[in-house]
């Protein structure tokens, strides 16, 4: 019991970064936990990759596992993924998840659902799938499926990785490798760029994109997106209507076999990254923050690194001097762990999702508060 006693102090008492503005509480050890999401109450509904949906409260007590999840297709990168509260969740109850889901003769794709959760009974009911990657492919790599709705609610954006197939990217016979906007029932919007093609080209946003991780909006309703490249160029950039971000023609990383990809300076045609990282920081997750409590932090991006164990705040107001066009990393936090997510919660505090890759499939999440 003192044993049992201690080792849990120990995880409360995590250690900050000594650059960090922050103190650091550790709230819940978990199974794969991929993303979280804050319930109008304060409670946070969080996916695990294997296929659950927890409802926990933000003292760490996992209150409920919520039945009626799609099954999802679990290995490599792929299982349960996004989490997001439809914007009339007060009236609807209505919550989206993404996921892997598996096809015949072992192909897989991500899918986002939506369903009614109802907190009572803990149950969702009433799914529908609403969207699919199209085709699905051999391999569980680069779903990408992250989720975000646009600011006044009416358009629901999805990231759609290419899945390690490098020219889905620039097909649009394909949603792979895109960002795509549609109606929160799944229905498409007449003004998408190229809503006159039709078929699966008519969901697309933008193109060009190879694993992108996380988008969220600013505080002006800009969407913004985080991308893994390949051997290094990780990328955030400005999600523009109809523009083609490149991938797999040019990158500023290379392939994983040494093979060269041209730089972006070298097709000014394509929409380069407003910032990118050589060598790699794994990009997993982003949060354009919108708070006041980490005052320094406000209208900056807040970027999970995976293989770089690191929170990365990226500022839109960098000194002219360091970066022509104002977007620089501005700082970086080495958190000693993977970090999966980052999410902003709802009095301003950061938490985050440690992914437990290197820790025989466990994860944590924490909760950032600012030092007094």
């Amino acid at each position: 019991m003192l044993l049992s006693l201690l080792a849990s102090t120990a995880l409360a008492m995590q250690a900050a970064p000594a650059n960090a503005p922050f103190d650091i509480e550790t709230i819940v050890d978990l199974e794969h936990p991929w993303a979280m999401n804050f319930l109008p109450d304060g409670r946070m509904l969080v996916t695990e990759k294997a296929g659950e949906l927890l409802v926990v409260s933000q003292a760490g007590e996992v209150e409920m596992t919520v039945t009626g999840v799609p099954e999802v297709a679990f290995g490599g990168q792929g299982g349960l993924g996004d989490v997001i509260l439809s914007p009339d969740f007060a009236e609807s109850g209505k919550i989206y998840l993404s996921y892997a889901e598996a096809g015949g003769r072992n192909v897989q794709g991500a899918a986002v659902a939506v369903g009614v959760l109802d907190l009572e009974e803990g149950a969702l009911s009433d799914v529908e799938v609403i969207w699919q990657q199209n085709p699905k492919v051999r391999g569980r790599g680069h779903y990408g499926h992250r989720l975000r709705f646009s600011p006044d609610g009416e358009y629901l954006f999805i990231s759609s990785g290419e899945r390690q197939k490098f020219n889905p990217a620039q097909s649009m016979k394909m949603n792979l490798g895109k960002i795509v906007r549609l109606y929160p029932d799944g229905s498409v919007p007449e003004d998408n760029p190229f809503a006159d093609k039709g078929g699966v080209a008519a969901e697309v946003w933008t193109l060009g994109m190879r694993n992108p991780l996380g988008i969220d909006f600013d505080a002006e309703g800009n969407l913004w997106e985080i991308e893994m490249g390949p051997r290094h160029g990780d990328e955030f950039q400005r999600i523009e209507k109809g523009e083609n971000y490149g991938y797999p023609t040019v990158s500023n990383g290379d392939h994983y076999s040494g093979r060269e990809i041209p730089d972006h300076d070298t097709r000014p045609d394509l929409r380069a990254p407003d910032e990118y990282w050589v060598p790699a920081i794994s990009p997993s997750s982003l949060v354009m923050y919108k708070s006041g409590t980490f005052a320094d932090w406000t209208g900056d991006a807040l970027i999970g690194g995976l293989s770089s164990k690191a929170l990365v705040r990226v500022t839109l107001d960098c000194d002219p001097e360091v970066d022509p066009d104002g977007i620089c990393e501005a700082e970086r936090y080495e958190m000693g762990m993977r970090v999966r997510g980052v999410v902003e919660g709802p009095a301003g505090n950061v938490w985050l999702i440690e992914d437990g890759g290197s820790r025989g499939g466990e994860g944590r999440i924490f909760k950032l508060t600012p030092k007094p």
